[in-house]
């Protein structure tokens, strides 16, 4: 118990750390609101999409492919989805609605859940787990840009206008202009996936940075309600369900529990980058994400232990 507790302390407190550095830089007047502007925008557009692109390139698609599990985990997610959205329309303000579904089902999977099934299961939970990830690329992006794009100030519901908004977000470009290259092993320059690589590798430190310049104390208490609603969802409720629901399918060891990491793992720090390019409450997503993934360290580790005195890993 205890070494899993490190393992996810490893993995969460860079995160906070990069978030309380965002704090900092704003308070020294380092970083103002317009570079916390310029700097989304560079990673929702720029940065974020070659991190996808690169990781579906690089995934070794025949390697840990298990159908059944990974139907599973789309289904689940899909399930997830449609709860937490069903939640927010009873719950939260109309405007509101979109932050909320996505802070609840969406998980930072690429970062916590991966590196956690990795720490656990070495080989067999990277190979799994970045198969997973292909499968989390495009459902949460396509699922989140549905979501956003219905509840977005400026935006059309018809359903030309909520394709073309899927279609034109540039995660969903990233990952689909990848699947060629993956599937057919088209090789890239290694100058180009270096190049690549560097610039990918500052989305997550920029993103976090950005969500701690827009923390405040203020925000937090404006937001409070709904932020701890939609976190409950995220670390509690949808992983209780989905695990169960996996357990049910006949999952069980090493297979049940990556399932179970990514379901409980906290909400991704994209989903604050993709709130503010549709002009939603960045700072509901700013504080769902803080909360939860301060509460996935405590969740994450209750999850395991009950699972293995349950026997079913």
């Amino acid at each position: 118990m205890l070494a899993v507790v490190q393992q996810t302390l490893a993995v969460t407190a860079p995160v906070f750390a990069m978030l309380f550095l965002g704090v900092a830089l704003k308070r020294w007047g380092l970083i103002d609101a317009a570079f916390v502007h310029t700097a989304s925008t560079l990673v929702f557009r720029g940065t974020l999409p070659t991190l996808l692109f690169l990781g579906i390139v690089k995934a070794d698609l025949s390697t840990a492919l298990q159908p059944a599990l990974l139907l599973y985990f789309l289904l689940a997610t899909l399930g997830c989805f449609l709860l937490a959205w069903g939640w927010a329309i009873l719950r939260c303000p109309q405007a509101d609605r979109g932050i909320y579904t996505q802070g609840a089902f969406r998980g930072n999977n690429g970062i916590v859940g991966l590196a956690l099934a990795t720490s656990i299961y070495g080989d067999y939970g990277l190979s799994l787990g970045a198969v997973l990830g292909g499968v989390v690329i495009l459902s949460y992006n396509t699922l989140s840009a549905i979501v956003l794009a219905i509840y977005s100030p400026q935006a059309k519901t018809d359903l030309w206008s909520l394709s073309k908004s899927i279609l034109s977000n540039p995660l969903i470009i990233g990952v689909l202009a990848a699947i060629p290259f993956a599937a057919w092993q088209i090789p890239l320059p290694a100058w180009l996936l270096t190049s690549g690589g560097y610039f990918a590798q500052m989305s997550l430190p920029l993103a976090l940075i950005c969500i701690g310049a827009t923390l405040t104390l203020e925000s937090l208490r404006e937001s409070s309600g709904v932020a701890i609603s939609s976190s409950l969802l995220k670390v509690f409720w949808l992983p209780l369900l989905a695990t169960l629901g996996a357990w049910l399918w006949g999952f069980r060891e090493a297979d049940l529990a990556i399932l179970f990491l990514y379901f409980a793992s906290p909400t991704a720090a994209a989903s604050f980058v993709m709130a503010k390019a549709v002009g939603g409450n960045h700072q509901l997503a700013a504080a769902i994400i803080v909360i939860t993934t301060l509460a996935s360290v405590l969740s994450t580790n209750i999850g395991l232990l009950l699972l293995q005195w349950a026997g079913w890993i």
